[in-house]
Order: structure tokens, then C-alpha cells, then sequence
């Protein structure tokens, strides 16, 4: 039975040739039969193997890349300077000297502006001689008798015109003078209740009633404009047919006029 004294250590820096062999004829005891290598040992050493070569190929690859971009490089600048070398034998190239041209400045001239030639005086153009024509002979035997009395002339007759009566059902909506509530606008609240159904109900808005004041003062037809609810409305009415108004007047005469009353419920909180 033999006993390995010292286990090798392998390195990647090592190459293969550093590496112990294990073909050396020494036998391990329950590892090695005739013949045959560990199995250990191998698959580290392809391993190592495939490890190297990598490295390898790196190392040449970027070789070759720059050595291919050096070709490349240098092709190209020979390509780009090829024109520029001297013809071959056998040929002559001459450049032709180029004309140097000289520019002058050129003087901006002014343009005087001269008046324009007189007009030329008009050809005399001859003409026939006048005709004198004969003055007509003119029957002027009138006397005028200054004592004879004008006679009377009558005048026109003067057309009675009949004054068209003014039609006094006629509403107008605008005139010289509005009418106006007796009393001011607050006169309103003497006449309007807030219905205590509203008040339950916390019953609150605008209404607008449209009233056609009368040449007496008095309101009639009244018309909801704006409604804010069923009893608001007959109470907004009650209240605006209650009012007097100063009649409206046109041309100083009182006639029948549209007139708009707003008329805005609202509760009072109780502190």
C-alpha cells in the first residue's frame, strides 16, 4: 500500500506542462486501478483547461481587432492621398495657373432728378370767321297800368282738421314719466303677509309680479313674471293690487302703464 507524501496544488497560473502527471506508476489504494487516471483529476483539469484557452482567446482577439482597424486605417489614408502622388511614369500633369482677379469697388453714382422739358405751347388751330347773326325782331308793345287796381285774389280755403281722439285702452311699457308705488317701495311690506304654510315649509324666493298701472292709480291685471312657489304668488298678488301708484304720463297726459314689482321672501333666523 503506498502513501502519497505531498498533494499536489494546482494554480491557474501554472501551465500544463507544470502540472504533476499522474501517470507516474504510482497506485492509490482504492482510487486508481490499472490504468486509469482519478476522475477528480481530470475534470479539474479540463476545467483549468477551458479557463486558459478563454484567456487566450481574449488576449488574441483584441489582437486581431487591432490589427484589423490598423489595415483598415491605412487603407483608407492611402485611398484619400492617392490622388494627390505624382502621375505615373510616362505621364505629365501640368495645374494651369489660375487667373487672379482683381475686383474693383465701383463708385455708386447719384441720379439727379431733372425737372421735366416745359410742355410744348399748343398749335394755333384756324378758325372760321364769326357769323354775325341778326337779332330777331321782339314784339314788346306792353304798357303796364301801375293805377289799375289788383284785383282781389281770395284765399285758399283752410281745411278743418278733427284732432284723432287718443285710444286710452292702450298699454304702453315704456313713457315720458313711470309710475311709481305711493309711499315708496317699502309701502309693499303694509300689505304682504308671509303665509304660515311657507313659514313651515321654509318657503323662501323671488317673485316678480307684472302689474298695469291705470290712469286712476290703481293696479290691475296682475301676472306672475317670476314664480317661487303656489302660495308666495297669491301672496305677492294680494299685496301689489292693495298699492297705489302715481300714473304713469305721456305728452303730459295719464295713460295705462306695465309696471314689474319684485317681491323677495325670506325667513329671519331666530337667535
Amino acid at each position: 500500500m503506498a502513501v502519497l507524501k505531498d498533494k499536489p496544488t494546482w494554480r491557474g497560473s501554472r501551465t500544463r506542462e507544470d502540472r504533476p502527471s499522474t501517470d507516474d506508476g504510482v497506485e492509490r489504494s482504492g482510487l486508481l486501478n490499472s490504468g486509469e487516471r482519478p476522475k477528480r483529476s481530470v475534470e479539474y483539469g479540463r476545467r483549468i483547461l477551458r479557463k486558459e484557452r478563454g484567456k487566450n482567446w481574449r488576449s488574441h482577439y483584441r489582437l486581431s481587432v487591432e490589427a484589423g482597424l490598423t489595415v483598415s486605417l491605412a487603407a483608407l489614408v492611402w485611398i484619400i492621398r492617392a490622388p494627390l502622388y505624382p502621375a505615373a511614369e510616362g505621364f505629365d500633369v501640368t495645374l494651369a495657373e489660375q487667373e487672379v482677379v482683381e475686383m474693383e469697388e465701383i463708385l455708386q453714382t447719384k441720379q439727379i432728378d431733372r425737372p421735366p422739358p416745359p410742355p410744348r405751347p399748343p398749335v394755333p388751330v384756324e378758325v372760321a370767321d364769326d357769323t354775325i347773326l341778326d337779332d330777331d325782331e321782339l314784339d314788346l308793345d306792353v304798357t303796364l297800368d301801375m293805377n289799375e287796381a289788383a284785383a282781389y285774389i281770395p284765399p285758399p280755403p283752410v281745411e278743418e282738421v278733427e284732432e284723432e281722439e287718443e285710444d286710452l285702452t292702450e298699454i304702453f311699457v315704456v313713457v315720458e314719466q313711470m309710475p311709481e308705488i305711493i309711499g315708496g317701495a317699502n309701502k309693499i311690506y303694509e300689505f304682504l303677509e308671509y303665509p304660515p304654510i311657507a313659514r313651515q315649509a321654509q318657503m323662501e324666493g323671488l317673485v316678480v309680479i307684472q302689474v298695469v298701472v291705470e290712469p286712476d292709480g290703481t293696479g290691475s291685471n296682475p301676472i306672475v313674471a317670476k314664480s317661487a312657489g303656489g302660495v308666495l304668488d297669491e301672496a305677492a298678488i294680494e299685496a301689489v293690487t292693495k298699492l297705489r301708484y302715481n300714473p304713469g304720463r305721456q305728452r303730459g297726459r295719464a295713460v295705462r302703464v306695465k309696471l314689474a314689482i319684485p317681491i323677495r321672501f325670506m325667513l329671519r333666523e331666530r337667535s
